[in-house]
């Protein structure tokens, strides 16, 4: 590091990326494998690809509410890690960024369940959870709207819960295919998430966080794409 310091507590609990060093802010574009720029095009081509295998109106509904959400996650990241990269002056903008690569995240959670919840059979919950993901990620975006960057420790909770607690109505599903993809999936973000919570302290960790990000975003765009949408595409070849 050749005496650079890094600025400690910018992460989520504690700091702000607005204020991070720019040896902090390096990684966030310059190191390849992390960045979310790489997901942009391939985020792209494989909501592209669910929706060229829908075979009725619910699978195309839930591939452009899961693609929506999946592509907007990685520009919104994009869009905002660069201004705070290169435009570091223009603060007001940053700062709308910033909450909107927040809010995004809420988004992104319930389109990420949008297919499971649209396709699968599942218990009487399924119907109320299809509506109560979009009116948590909506109370989450008004969180952040008002409290952003004041109540870390609760933001952070926030995003845990929204992302646990429809896999309670996921995983009572009678159809289990698919079911290890998405507890790896949650996993590499629980495991990001501990160098999300780290920025500051550990050299580099918000790049780290990135990429279990990606790591969890593609493993669950397998799931989807392989247990809901790829099996009526091969039965309606088969039937042929």
């Amino acid at each position: 590091m050749d005496g650079a310091r890094w600025k400690k507590g910018s992460g989520l609990l504690g700091g702000s990326i607005l204020a991070w060093t720019p040896l902090q802010r390096l990684p966030l574009w310059y190191l390849p494998p992390p960045c979310f720029q790489l997901w942009i095009i391939p985020s792209i081509l494989g909501s592209s690809n669910l929706y060229f295998l829908s075979d009725d109106h619910w699978e195309t509904v839930s591939a452009w509410v899961y693609g929506l959400g999946l592509c907007g996650l990685f520009v919104v990241s994009t869009v905002f890690h660069t201004i705070s990269w290169k435009k570091s002056h223009l603060r007001t903008v940053e700062h709308c960024l910033h909450m909107s690569d927040r809010m995004v995240i809420y988004f992104f959670i319930a389109a990420s369940y949008a297919p499971w919840l649209n396709l699968r059979e599942l218990g009487p919950w399924a119907s109320h959870m299809r509506w109560l993901v979009w009116i948590m990620a909506s109370v989450g975006t008004v969180y952040v709207f008002f409290f952003h960057e004041r109540y870390k420790l609760v933001e952070l909770l926030c995003y845990v819960v929204m992302g646990f607690f429809p896999a309670l109505v996921i995983l009572s599903m009678p159809n289990t295919e698919g079911i290890w993809e998405l507890v790896t999936g949650g996993v590499f973000y629980c495991l990001g998430m501990v160098f999300f919570k780290s920025d500051g302290r550990i050299p580099f960790a918000h790049a780290i966080w990135h990429l279990f990000v990606a790591f969890g975003a593609g493993t669950h765009y397998y799931a989807i794409w392989r247990y809901l949408y790829l099996p009526s595409t091969l039965q309606a070849k088969v039937s042929k």
